[in-house]
């Protein structure tokens, strides 16, 4: 399920989609129209801001509605009005959900959150809670539709990496290789001046008694 499909069902409101030709016409015309004329009306007018663009919204709908507005074939208001247990700051979020750790913590966006609270532990422990985040990337979290208090966990810091012994080798492989002009090359090649292949090489004598 979607996000919009998510929050349609939360306020009981039945999604009805545009399966005919003509009823995606009708779609695509007011998109047109909302993203074309309204965007040169408000060019037009000087208007980028949006306080600015909110306060001409109530003057470009009167307008829209004259020019294009078609009457119903029933007068009758099928709008209903909202339920006091009916949150729309909470509904219009993106929400996920969530299993809690045995230390009460979960991970979302790449945050690890610890649960505050004043009951045991053990009644929360893999307990399935909704995160919530607004547009303003708020985040609240709910348990039963209870919100819980929550503090951001910080990781401690590794002071040094730790290597097992059968990665060692490994890991001591990837040392740096000196170039080809690096003083290191150049140590004991020449003696007394002298490239080694011109000094004399002499074979070891045996001990005698």
């Amino acid at each position: 399920m979607t996000q919009f499909g998510r929050a349609m069902k939360e306020l009981d409101i039945e999604i009805i989609c545009a399966n005919s030709p003509q009823a995606k016409g009708r779609v695509e015309r007011v998109i047109q129209v909302l993203q074309d004329r309204l965007v040169k009306e408000m060019r037009l007018r000087d208007i980028s801001s949006i306080e600015a663009a909110n306060e001409y919204v109530a003057e470009f709908m009167a307008d829209y509605n004259v020019r294009f507005a078609v009457q119903p074939r029933s007068s009758h208001n099928a709008h209903r009005s909202l339920e006091p247990k009916e949150n729309l700051q909470r509904v219009f979020t993106l929400q996920e959900q969530r299993s809690l750790s045995k230390n009460l913590t979960l991970q979302y966006q790449n945050v690890i959150y610890q649960i505050q609270t004043s009951h045991p532990s053990y009644a929360l422990r893999k307990a399935q809670v909704t995160v919530c985040e607004n547009s303003q990337a708020e985040i609240a979290i709910f348990y039963k539709g209870q919100p819980l208090d929550y503090t951001i966990y910080q990781k401690q810091p590794r002071q040094a990496e730790v290597v097992s012994s059968k990665a060692i080798d490994h890991k001591l492989k990837k040392s740096h290789k000196p170039g080809k002009d690096h003083p290191w090359r150049r140590y004991g090649h020449r003696v007394s001046g002298k490239p080694i292949s011109e000094v004399a090489q002499y074979e070891p004598v045996a001990a005698s008694d």
